[in-house]
């Protein structure tokens, strides 16, 4: 009697509606009786459950990273501009920086560090 083959543990295959790629994980016991659990109680099988955590968690990076986008962008110019800068440091790093360029590093703090309801930086004396 032949020996089972066993599929690769990636492999794409075909359902009723449409083409599917199985992956396999390697979970201890714990991890996988408990999502077995959640996605019990979810209505779903474990599969389905496993692909909308992660479907999720995708979104939730996306939102992330679009609502940080402005501040990396912020990060990435000034890091660009100081590459050309002399490193002196003796100076007070403030001392020669425009009003305007004091308003784009306090825009830039606020936005990463956010602002408590009086409209101060943490870390900051009111």
């Amino acid at each position: 009697m032949p020996s089972p083959t066993l599929a690769p543990s990636s492999y794409a295959y075909y359902d009723d509606r449409v083409a599917k790629t199985r992956i396999s994980i390697s979970l201890d016991q714990t991890q996988a009786e408990r999502i077995r659990q959640h996605a019990e109680r979810a209505g779903m099988d474990v599969s389905a459950y496993l692909v909308h955590a992660a479907t999720r968690q995708m979104a939730e990076s996306d939102a992330i990273e679009e609502q940080f986008a402005k501040v990396d962008a912020l990060i990435a110019r000034a890091e660009q501009a100081a590459d050309g800068l002399p490193a002196d440091s003796a100076q007070e790093p403030t001392a020669e920086l425009t009003e305007q360029e004091r308003r784009e590093i306090e825009e830039a703090l606020g936005l990463a560090h956010g602002r408590d309801r009086h409209g101060h930086r943490p870390g900051n004396a009111a």
